[in-house]
């Protein structure tokens, strides 16, 4: 299937803020750029912005979402699914060609419905009243490219938008200067998880930060004194504000034009709104990102200058300012939790590295009083085997493993569905990617089979022709 000529061929979002910040070949059109006003206006008569904030299908649970993406698959058994029968039966042999490994650390109930969590996660724990646990989710491919794909998108064999995207599409965004969803160190070479695909190139993820197998290159450059490295391009080192503006209306004359002439040419309306956008960011973001702006007892909640908490602990603090501002969908990754070996010393890092900043950053968006209508959704893109790799790691899982919601409207203190005894299998309330997909954009106010966009002669959906809410959840 070719992939339509529009903004997501022609333009990658970094090269729209090149173009914009480099100078255009410094053009000296003063003269023409000066009728460019009344071709905005006229433009604007005929046309709403394509990022306006729109009414959902129904009421609403949620305005905003934050995605918490643990990179690599994490262990369920360990973490967030209790199995004292295979603690019982540990080194007998498994399903694979190891044996059973039982989970090294302890689990306690927690809040006043008795999750079980993991001494890994004392902080994270402390919030369990405002947790709603997946203990049944599947997916199809136990391989990370494909199951990461079909985390974002629902479809792990073509290219299509992903969830982000498709809940701006749906709902617009809050902040005319801020891009409306923004992906917060993604890792390297997967801009599919947080691109258009065949919607308008507005509605894909801005990129911030770069990834790195300790969660993300972002402290210290980022989210500090050194700020301005925030996100490429966002200063023009060689012409002002009003020397940008006089350039950028003569820009958007031609483009006016060009869409006068055509009356329906989406790629074009998709770089007019991708240009102003870039222009207005540049005033906006930098102090966004500048979080020296936070009190001590703030950073200190999120772990910031904690040691191995320190990074995520940033991108946690900067995902509540993004929402605060009105950015609609802020996706946090963070990884290496592929653990095939060496489980106790490397799971035991990767839990350091978030339990204080997403305790921080719930407790954080609860006594502001937006966790009632921010979804925070935490998954990777698989679980692991209960039976041992390689002696002391545990091997991919696909067909069972644990994600969790907090805020949003679902029901905290609650845990939903579950593996069999050993953790192998989910076999109570199954939760399929499709039926994860449905149930974020239900909890948004959006109808999973309402919400489509017609290309190459039929309608898609992000949950294509699957997909079940699961209601029981839903506070």
């Amino acid at each position: 299937m070719n992939e339509p000529r529009n903004v997501t061929n022609l333009f990658s979002r970094r090269q729209l803020l090149q173009t914009v910040s480099s100078g255009f070949g410094y053009l000296a059109f003063s003269g023409l750029a000066a009728t460019a006003s009344a071709a905005e206006r006229r433009f604007e008569e005929k046309s709403t912005n394509p990022l306006a904030s729109r009414k959902p299908h129904f009421e609403a649970k949620a305005k905003r979402v934050i995605f918490l993406c643990m990179r690599g698959g994490p262990s369920h058994v360990d973490t967030f699914d209790y199995k004292p029968q295979l603690a019982a039966d540990n080194g007998k042999p498994g399903r694979r060609r190891g044996n059973l490994l039982g989970s090294p650390w302890t689990f306690e109930q927690h809040g006043k419905g008795g999750l079980w969590i993991s001494e890994l996660l004392p902080n994270i724990a402390s919030m369990a009243d405002e947790m709603c646990l997946l203990r049944g989710m599947q997916t199809d491919l136990p391989v990370h490219p494909r199951a990461m794909t079909a985390l974002h998108t629902g479809n792990t064999q073509f290219v299509r938008p992903s969830l982000g995207a498709w809940t701006l599409y749906g709902l617009g965004t809050e902040n005319e200067s801020m891009p409306g969803f923004i992906s917060l160190s993604p890792d390297a070479g997967t801009a599919q998880n947080y691109g258009s695909a065949f919607l308008p190139a507005v509605y894909g993820g801005t990129p911030v930060g770069r990834s790195g197998r300790g969660g993300g290159q972002f402290g210290g450059q980022f989210g500090g004194a050194r700020n301005s490295g925030t996100v490429p391009d966002i200063k023009n080192p060689v012409l002002g504000s009003r020397s940008q503006r006089q350039q950028l209306d003569f820009i958007q004359q031609l483009n006016v034009e060009k869409l006068r002439r055509d009356e329906s040419q989406p790629a074009v309306e998709g770089i007019i709104e991708s240009y102003e956008l870039a222009f207005r960011m540049q005033g906006v973001m930098p102090e966004l990102m500048d979080l020296e702006k936070e009190n001590e007892a703030t950073k200190a909640l999120y772990g910031i200058g904690d040691g191995q908490s320190d990074q995520f602990g940033r991108q946690c603090l900067l995902a509540r300012r993004l929402v605060e501002s009105g950015v609609r969908f802020v996706e946090v990754s963070n990884g290496n939790w592929d653990h095939h070996q060496n489980l106790q010393t490397q799971l035991a890092n990767s839990c350091q590295q978030i339990d204080k900043p997403i305790a921080g950053l719930l407790q954080d968006l609860k006594q502001r009083g937006l966790l009632e209508d921010t979804l925070v959704i935490w998954s990777g893109e698989f679980g692991r085997t209960p039976d041992a790799q390689n002696g002391n790691g545990r091997d991919h899982n696909n067909k069972g493993f644990t994600s969790w919601m907090a805020g949003g409207g679902v029901k905290g203190g609650f845990s939903y569905g579950g593996t069999d005894e050993h953790g192998y299998e989910a076999v109570d309330g199954i939760c399929h990617t499709h039926d994860w997909h449905a149930t974020i954009l239900h909890l948004l106010g959006l109808d999973h089979t309402q919400l489509t966009y017609r290309y190459a002669g039929r309608d898609f959906r992000l949950t294509d022709v699957h997909g079940n809410v699961l209601t029981d959840i839903v506070a």
